[in-house]
């Protein structure tokens, strides 16, 4: 038997056995994109007997417990990223969770700079040479996994390939749990886990105005965002030829647009021919097993994605991304109202940097003239206080309303 089976095989235990290895006052850090849940129900189970666990928690998504009042003696919680509505919305509200800020090229500095000692993450089984892929979320998981002292990894045969950075090899995980299998089929979400319905009103003009800014031929990057991730649902990209695709996240709607031959990517100066994102969802089952080990994908690490050299090099690069109001001088405001926190910046100024800087590139931004029923403008004279400005006025290029 190869030597990576025998590693693989002695080293799977229970998630109750695997959230043992975490000791009071340990870093523990989630890899971003989907978390393990097994093991992570298994380490709330700990609530309690575990004091001061530094927790690290990217994108929240499934609600483990933590985020609730009472749990801050076993758990003192940070989180990189914020959904609207989300799990830890209103831990953030009520100021009983940390909110991290990345640089430029990464979202998140808490692994790079500080030592983690147990990184929980989600895998693939392993290949025939003893490959695990990531799934449809890599980020920088490579690189929190190179870093951390233990890695703890749920096995989860769910999780599709795909081609480019997505890998790790089993020698670069301590311990293996399996997945539970609790009978739910992934099915339409945006890139909050909401299931995708019909595009809001306001999407469809906005679409129609947006696609006049994109020609056939351009590489696009669409962000999160309800307004951003329903463009393509409301028929953004439909008239278009040979359309490239670089981006952070890939919104509903692209990876059947690849599969009818609208994105093709034959025209982007560099990876041509593929799609290229960090992460992939907002699809069906059968859209998720076209991109499965399907060469037209490519996952890539963070550090590459949202390289504003690397996005600058891409001619006609259309980034097209959400706000939560733009002022008068062209500043974006897309983390924060006043000091209310509703999101988080993501990829935003990455992409904003590498489209001023791409030959015939553009940064489009997209939201809603209006909210609260019409009552508050989006545009305004000047931000409310405490208002985080995500994208400069420096780097302003065209705003667009319905």
């Amino acid at each position: 038997m190869e030597q990576w089976r025998e590693h693989y095989q002695r080293r799977m235990v229970t998630a109750e056995e695997a959230a043992k290895v975490v000791a009071s006052g340990n870093r523990v850090a989630i890899t971003a994109g989907r978390e393990p849940l097994a093991i992570g129900l298994a380490l709330a189970a700990r609530l309690g007997e575990l004091k001061g666990v530094e927790l690290f928690v990217p994108t929240p998504t499934f609600d483990f417990g933590w985020f609730d009042a009472g749990w801050e003696d076993s758990f003192n919680l940070s989180v990189g990223y914020v959904f609207p509505r989300g799990v830890a919305t209103e831990a953030m509200r009520e100021r009983r969770c940390d909110y991290v800020v990345g640089g430029l090229r990464l979202w998140w500095e808490f692994p790079q700079t500080r030592e983690v000692d147990v990184l929980l993450a989600e895998v693939s089984p392993p290949d025939s040479h003893g490959f695990c892929s990531f799934g449809a979320s890599l980020y920088d998981k490579r690189s929190w996994a190179r870093g951390a002292r233990v890695v703890l990894a749920e096995v989860n045969d769910r999780l599709i390939r795909t081609r480019g950075d997505n890998f790790i090899h089993v020698s670069g995980i301590d311990y293996f749990v399996q997945h539970p299998r609790t009978g739910r089929e992934p099915g339409q979400v945006d890139q909050a886990g909401r299931p995708l319905g019909e595009a809001p009103p306001h999407a469809r003009p906005i679409a129609e105005l947006v696609s006049t800014l994109v020609q056939d031929g351009d590489t696009v990057q669409i962000g999160t965002g309800g307004t951003a991730e329903s463009l393509v649902r409301a028929g953004l990209l439909h008239s278009r030829q040979d359309i490239g695709w670089h981006s952070e996240v890939t919104p509903g709607g692209i990876i059947r647009l690849v599969r009818e031959g609208v994105i093709t990517g034959k025209k982007k100066t560099i990876d041509r021919g593929k799609a290229v994102a960090t992460a992939i969802g907002g699809g069906s089952r059968e859209d998720m097993d076209f991109v499965n080990d399907n060469p037209l994908f490519e996952l890539r690490d963070v550090e590459y994605t949202h390289d504003p050299r690397v996005i600058s090099s891409l001619d006609n690069l259309v980034a097209i991304n959400n706000a939560l109001a733009v002022d008068l001088t062209g500043q974006v405001a897309a983390e924060s109202i006043g000091s209310q926190v509703y999101s988080g910046g993501g990829g935003l100024l990455a992409f904003a940097t590498g489209a001023a800087l791409s030959r015939g590139g553009r940064l489009v931004v997209t939201l809603p003239a209006t909210y609260q029923g019409g009552k508050v403008s989006t545009i305004v004279p000047c931000f409310l206080t405490g208002t985080v400005v995500t994208v400069p006025r420096t780097l302003a290029d065209i705003v667009v309303t319905e």
